[in-house]
């Protein structure tokens, strides 16, 4: 490993550090959870050809069921840094997210469009997908995956199959196929999130049963989901040389677009410029952490 690189990795575990933050009191972070760094920064060098993968549902006190706020701005802002440093990328949700992630990435300025997975016969458009597109690297982020008994959960245990488009086997297909697989949480009950079970079933409520099944090489985990955006656009900031971290600003608009767009907090099911349950003070606090920590 060169110098570079090295310094990069002491930045990168730095910046592990402040988003390790259990803000929301979800537990898993309740004790330490090991970033792998540096298989994390030397993937991410790598990155050509990148699909990402959003969108948690949350059910509105009225019956409507939308995408929640945590997921749309993080992976806008992967997607605008693997833009910006010459990645092709893909982005994918399911009908419920569709606005709240297309409003994302809009208000983050991303060239891509985010595209609608079909509701039936997932396996077979992921493996068009694939084919087509040749991915280099599959990164989820705040993705319902199911537990070993086949049914996706919320926080509270609850089942929310009938809100979720499976898309584990996006996961299983990439996999399969040698793609390099990046998964983020914060709860455990997200898609890839299966590399961290001993850690979610001790620490987590409900975590034996609401684990999703499916491991990624790399699971990441932090305070909430969107933090982790920040992190992977910081570390492609320190590969390339060049700033792709928003603005606070930005991250505003971005939150302020998703709701607008019908969004609402996953904790609290309420349309406010909120992700879970923590006001946009906290989050731009830990993204000026990050900032401070990638780039002083």
């Amino acid at each position: 490993m060169t110098m570079r690189m090295l310094q990069i990795d002491e930045k990168v575990s730095r910046i592990a550090q402040i988003l390790a933050r259990d803000a929301g009191g979800r537990g898993l972070l309740s004790g330490p959870v090991s970033a792998p760094v540096s298989e994390l920064t030397a993937s991410l060098a790598e990155a050509k050809r990148v699909l990402l993968l959003t969108g948690f549902p949350v059910r509105l006190p009225d019956g409507r069921t939308v995408g929640e706020t945590d997921g749309p701005s993080g992976t806008a802002n992967i997607a605008k840094a693997m833009e910006d440093s010459g990645a092709e990328v893909r982005v994918l949700t399911d009908a419920v997210c569709i606005r709240q992630v297309k409003a994302a990435a809009e208000a983050r300025g991303c060239r891509t469009k985010p595209v609608t997975v079909p509701g039936e016969e997932q396996e077979a458009f992921f493996d068009g997908l694939l084919a087509s597109f040749a991915p280099t690297h599959l990164i989820t982020l705040e993705r319902p995956g199911k537990a070993r008994d086949g049914c996706f959960y919320n926080m509270r245990g609850g089942v929310i199959d009938h809100m979720v488009t499976d898309t584990d086997s996006l996961l299983k297909q990439a996999l399969r196929r040698g793609v390099r697989t990046i998964s983020v949480g914060d709860g455990g009950n997200e898609l890839g999130m299966g590399a961290l079970r001993t850690l979610i079933e001790e620490r987590v409520p409900y975590g034996e049963l609401i684990c999703a099944d499916e491991a990624a090489d790399i699971a990441l985990v932090s305070g909430v989901s969107n933090w982790w955006g920040w992190g992977i656009a910081a570390a492609l900031s320190l590969i390339h040389g060049r700033d792709f971290l928003p603005s606070p600003e930005t991250e505003r608009s971005m939150l302020r677009a998703v709701i607008a767009s019908g969004g609402a907090d996953g904790c609290t099911a309420r349309a406010e410029e909120t992700v879970d349950a923590l006001p946009m003070e906290v989050h731009l606090e830990v993204l000026s952490g990050v900032r401070e920590a990638a780039f002083d």
